[in-house]
């Protein structure tokens, strides 16, 4: 039966690199498995980069949480327009300019939504549907990832 590394052999620096590479290249997730230790640095939008070890044991369940309403998954919204790709969202053609859409607006099947650039080609996100824009779910100018949801048309 193998036997969990202590805490105090666990190498901290290995975490701390795999951290900063997290925030270095805006990514969410590493995880690293050399023999049998395996180490998975993850970090989520809202919070601060956070650790997690497994080892060749799976550990112990951890406490229930109290019971707390999940939100709804915007991207599980049957008119969520999601990105095609990982870029830069942009809600206007250009800076200063006029936003496509906003909130509450009308829309038409086909119609520009917003842009993604990526690799410095601007590409057009148009409506999937014909309807109103419900909720814009990102900042101009944020980056997103592929599948994110973007906006709500219902």
């Amino acid at each position: 039966m193998s036997k969990l590394p202590s805490k105090a052999s666990i190498d901290q620096e290995l975490i701390r690199e795999l951290a900063k590479l997290l925030s270095e290249n805006d990514l969410t997730e590493i995880e690293i498995e050399h023999d049998q230790l395996r180490v998975r640095v993850a970090r989520h939008l809202s919070a601060a980069p956070t650790t997690a070890y497994v080892g060749a044991a799976a550990p112990a369940a951890a406490p229930a949480a109290p019971a707390v309403e999940a939100p709804i998954d915007p991207a599980k919204h049957p008119g969520a327009v999601l990105s095609p790709m990982v870029g830069t969202a942009y809600m206007s053609p250009e800076p200063g300019a006029r936003a496509f859409v906003e909130v509450g607006q009308t829309v038409r099947q086909g119609q520009t939504l917003l842009i993604v650039e990526a690799m410095k080609t601007m590409n057009a996100i148009p409506a999937t549907r014909a309807g109103i824009v419900r909720e814009i779910l990102i900042a101009d100018g944020q980056p997103v990832e592929f599948g994110e949801p973007l906006l709500i048309v219902d």
